[in-house]
């Protein structure tokens, strides 16, 4: 857990680049999650690995990953197995190696949720702003 003054401050949506694929997309910050969740197109598994595409208002990238972990997420509606995969999210000023579960979010409004793993790293969380800690990590190109 970082020290109070390592602290990265955060609002309830933040801009995060997806690594190395340097690709920007705004996240949801909910304290509800206990796992992250990204919004992804046309998944496909096969032999523990995972293909998909990002949505096409993020590029369309194609991606191919190991699957490290399945994950039981219930909703009201239901229960789904969903596959995690780990990225590297850069968020403010830091890069953070993190399981996301894959999803179609297509019917909410952020692409990218980020869930308690992520949040425990070390945020402070402002309910009552947004994009508080723009992406400058120098692997993402930001300044």
């Amino acid at each position: 857990m970082a020290a109070e003054d390592e602290k990265i401050h955060i609002g309830l949506v933040e801009d995060v680049i997806l690594l190395p694929w340097k690709v920007r997309i705004p996240a949801r910050i909910d304290t509800g999650a206990a796992l992250s969740s990204l919004d992804v197109r046309d998944m496909k598994i096969e032999n523990n690995m995972v293909s998909f595409k990002l949505p096409p208002k993020y590029k369309s990238l194609q991606l191919i990953l190991p699957i490290v972990d399945q994950k039981t997420i219930r909703s009201a509606e239901s229960r789904e197995k969903r596959p995690v995969v780990e990225i590297d999210l850069c968020i403010g000023p830091k890069v953070f190696r993190s399981r996301v579960t894959l999803n179609d979010r297509s019917m909410v409004k952020y692409p990218l949720l980020i869930g308690r793993n992520i949040l425990k790293e070390g945020f402070v969380i402002d309910c009552m702003k947004s994009h508080c800690a723009p992406p400058s990590c120098p692997e993402a190109g930001s300044k």
